[in-house]
């Protein structure tokens, strides 16, 4: 039994710091609170004897620098310090402590990968905020300041595994992550979410296939208001796992966000909590089949709270499927 549990266990990557980032209270939908429902289903529900907290580390500058710009780490750091309560848009919220844990979140992944490069973890999620699939070089969008799947990602090649997938859940275009890849053979950013034509930020057409080198690995996959299991299933099945069988990825990244939910406001797409569940079988199935051990699942967006703790662990529990 004791080696079932083993095997099948879960490394969450988190930091009680994560919760300082201030974003003006109750009003702004990215909230402390969002870790702490998630962290509460968990240790009540069937999983909690499966998992095993971790320590984040934050990310240095230099790995922040693999993607984003020294100007936007010097003007996020100076807004910080200088009291600025935002950047760019009110989207946009800082406190005190935003720069640093900023720099955490980021870190979660590089933490999560160091432990499954090492052997000490099968499968891996970070239970972070701020979100960053939105964050581009040298700019804050949508609640996000840097990028915490692209620095994953580029750690992970920096580990030898050039060959890396993000697959992007969340009910928004991840353009920070497609920004990071679009001239990348290396690197394949495939992305469900609602329709640019409805959705924050308008982008992620199906026609944005990729730049140069980069031709051909992304695959975003757009879908309209109102839809939900089915047609999301279809795409799992079809397109997105030939693809996967076309590139064959060593590593595999997940951007997991959860407000695509029919709960959750912020999207009009309407997943069930069921979905998640079949999100991540299907997702250990493939690193099963093409990147066994390199599995890394960080946490974006979701903001409905009680949607976002029952559809995280649904996705966890079908991780363990």
């Amino acid at each position: 039994m004791n080696e079932q549990k083993q095997l099948k266990q879960i490394s969450i990557i988190t930091d009680p710091s994560l919760r300082e980032h201030d974003t003006g209270g109750g009003e702004h939908p990215e909230v402390p609170e969002r870790l702490d429902v998630i962290s509460s289903k968990l240790a009540r529900g069937p999983l909690a004897s499966l998992l095993a907290y971790e320590q984040a580390k934050a990310a240095t500058r230099t790995q922040l620098l693999s993607f984003h710009t020294e100007a936007w780490l010097n003007r996020f750091e100076e807004s910080v310090l200088s009291g600025r309560t935002y950047i760019d848009h009110t989207d946009n919220q800082i406190g005190y402590e935003s720069f640093t844990v900023a720099m955490l979140s980021a870190g979660t992944g590089i933490s999560g990968i160091n432990l499954l490069e090492n052997g000490m973890a099968e499968n891996v999620f970070c239970l972070t905020r701020p979100p960053g699939h939105h964050a581009e070089p040298n700019l804050p969008f949508g609640f996000c300041f840097f990028n915490n799947c692209v620095i994953a990602a580029r750690h992970w090649q920096s580990c030898g595994k050039q060959r890396v997938c993000v697959f992007d859940f969340d009910a928004h275009h991840g353009n920070g992550i497609q920004t990071g890849f679009e001239e990348d053979a290396d690197t394949l950013y495939i992305s469900i979410h609602e329709h640019p034509s409805f959705s924050y930020p308008g982008t992620g057409w199906a026609e944005e296939r990729g730049l140069g080198e980069g031709m051909g690995t992304i695959l975003n996959l757009p879908l309209n208001p109102g839809a939900g299991d089915d047609q999301v299933l279809a795409l799992l099945d079809g397109p997105i796992r030939e693809k996967l069988a076309e590139f064959q990825p060593r590593a595999i990244i997940i951007a997991a966000g959860f407000d695509a939910h029919k709960c959750d406001d912020m999207s009009g797409l309407n997943y069930s909590t069921g979905l998640y569940q079949q999100l991540g079988s299907r997702i250990k199935a493939w690193e099963q089949e093409f990147c066994p051990g390199s599995l890394l699942s960080i946490l974006e967006g979701g903001y409905d709270l009680a949607s976002l703790a029952d559809s995280t662990e649904a996705y966890l529990s079908g991780i363990l499927d």
